[in-house]
């Protein structure tokens, strides 16, 4: 009688089967998206620091809230588990400093004496972004950015200001597409002023200059026409939306959400960075 060393069923036996996943150790880099496996909460690591004696990690979700979790296992990453610990430190030989615009910071540099010329934005949201992302290049070059609180009487400013080659002004727009009201008048000011280039987007508002993926979303809702377009994308995000204060609190949450240049739209940037290039020319 022959033996069987293997049995009927040579699967039934198979070694990898019930092996259990590996946890492998993970920096807490911030940014990197984990699950805690016993909560289910999923965020992106926001920072790592001691609090009653452990080391800790902030996780904050697609909503804005944050958690705080023990560093160490208990979490996974794209579906695997792993070991949270201390992020990397940075080594290895210096590198220039960038600001947020991606322009290699000037150290040790006082503010310019402001230009005659200037930039002007729609609103005090376009202001707060260029400000974010340009702050530091513009205080370097000396230029200042004003509000316009719209486009409609952008020709009776530039009458009061003086446009010339030698005081320029570069005006960011909402919205300026072809066949626009807003491109019939930069198309207007700028054929009747020397010295003024109107540039824009094509966003009816600029928090859509922000790439969605910053605040969760796979792109900006579409608002249907006749509902504001800041209230109806908190509304789109879950986030309140009832008076001006909860919009303020809003767009705050959305501003947060930019560390630098690579999470604004190209069709902002470049708008930007000709206007700081043309109000800079000698």
């Amino acid at each position: 009688m022959s033996h069987d060393r293997y049995g009927s069923d040579v699967l039934s036996q198979d070694p990898h089967r019930h092996r259990k996943p590996q946890t492998t150790d993970v920096p807490a880099d911030r940014g990197l998206v984990v699950e805690d496996v016993t909560s289910g909460w999923v965020g992106a690591v926001v920072r790592v620091e001691k609090s009653g004696g452990e080391h800790v990690v902030v996780l904050e979700d697609r909503q804005g809230r944050t958690r705080t979790f023990t560093l160490g296992a208990g979490f996974w990453v794209d579906g695997k588990p792993v070991r949270l610990v201390a992020p990397r430190p940075r080594s290895g030989p210096a590198t220039p400093r960038r600001t947020a615009s991606g322009s290699v910071a000037v150290t040790n540099a006082r503010a310019r004496v402001a230009r005659a010329s200037r930039i002007w934005v729609e609103g005090r949201h376009d202001a707060e972004l260029v400000e974010r992302v340009w702050g530091d290049d513009l205080r370097v070059e000396g230029v200042v950015v004003e509000m316009l609180d719209g486009v409609d009487h952008l020709a009776d400013r530039l009458a009061d200001f003086g446009p010339s080659p030698a005081r320029r002004v570069g005006v960011l727009v909402d919205h300026l597409v072809p066949g626009s009201k807003e491109s019939r008048i930069a198309d207007a000011v700028m054929a009747t002023f020397p010295g003024v280039l109107v540039l824009g987007h094509p966003y009816v508002d600029v928090w859509q200059a922000v790439l969605p993926a910053r605040v969760g979303l796979a792109e900006w809702p579409h608002v249907p026409r006749g509902t504001d377009i800041k209230v109806g994308t908190l509304r789109a995000l879950g986030w309140p939306a009832k008076n001006q204060a909860d919009i303020a609190a809003g767009w705050k949450r959305i501003l947060g959400r930019v560390r630098d240049y690579k999470d604004l739209s190209p069709a902002l940037l470049g708008r930007v960075e000709e206007l700081v290039d043309f109000v800079t020319v000698d």
